[in-house]
């Protein structure tokens, strides 16, 4: 069995560590710290389950950057119980396409967070709808919707709202930071993250606060799905 391992990715790519980890057998979960933190457990080589935080399975996993540019990794030998997604060259080949597809995408639609409204089924509505939930709704893969959306706004089928999915939430600041970050100052646990950018605090305030508040460990269900989009929305929108 492989020891407890770990790196920079600037020394070691990701790709290698995972080849070497399918490679030699290994059993076990590997960590990767990077500007998307993700895990990816293995079983006897194979992939079997991971994700960004609690979202987890191959959509998370796919939607998990393959390639960082930085950041650090660990690998722990532990027992890991599962069937594995596909076969392993099979899916990471998959995973490889599609997380760069995903960029591509993003480029257009910003985040699966974002509310759109046009002619299109499931966003004809007044209120339009996020491609996070045309995916439920439909119960389409998340990438699938995402592209579809994508093409449907270069057609001009489809507009952009500044509303996101991560509007709804609600948080209740505690401590020091209840007191001293602006945008703490106006939540209050019945204040919706929409509340708050719709009286006038800037939506990229809101939206750096929320990742900020989550690389210093906030979780709450659905908080992987919800860091994954804002840093593409970090990326992408303006």
């Amino acid at each position: 069995m492989l020891a407890s391992m770990q790196g920079l990715l600037s020394d070691l790519p990701l790709l290698g560590v995972l080849e070497l980890i399918h490679t030699t057998r290994q059993t076990g979960v590997l960590e990767v710290q990077a500007d998307v933190p993700f895990t990816v457990a293995f079983l006897n080589g194979e992939i079997v389950s991971g994700g960004i935080l609690d979202w987890l399975g191959s959509e998370a996993l796919h939607a998990s950057p393959m390639l960082p540019e930085s950041g650090m990794f660990t690998f722990e030998p532990r027992a890991v119980t599962g069937t594995p997604l596909g076969a392993y060259g099979h899916f990471s080949t998959d995973w490889a396409r599609i997380s760069d597809e995903w960029g591509q995408v993003c480029e257009v639609i910003g985040s699966p967070s974002r509310v759109f409204r046009g002619q299109l089924p499931l966003f004809d509505v007044p209120e339009g709808r996020s491609v996070r939930a045309a995916a439920r709704e439909a119960e389409v893969p998340l990438f699938q919707v995402a592209q579809m959306v994508a093409q449907a706004v270069r057609d001009g089928r489809l507009q952009p709202q500044d509303r996101f999915e991560w509007f709804r939430l609600r948080l209740m600041p505690t401590r020091q930071r209840a007191a001293l970050h602006p945008v703490a100052r106006v939540l209050d646990g019945e204040r919706t993250l929409g509340d708050a950018v719709s009286v006038g605090t800037p939506l990229n305030d809101v939206r750096d606060y929320l990742l900020g508040e989550l690389r210093l460990g906030l979780r709450f269900p659905g908080s992987g799905w919800v860091l994954r989009d804002l840093v593409w929305e970090q990326k992408h929108l303006p």
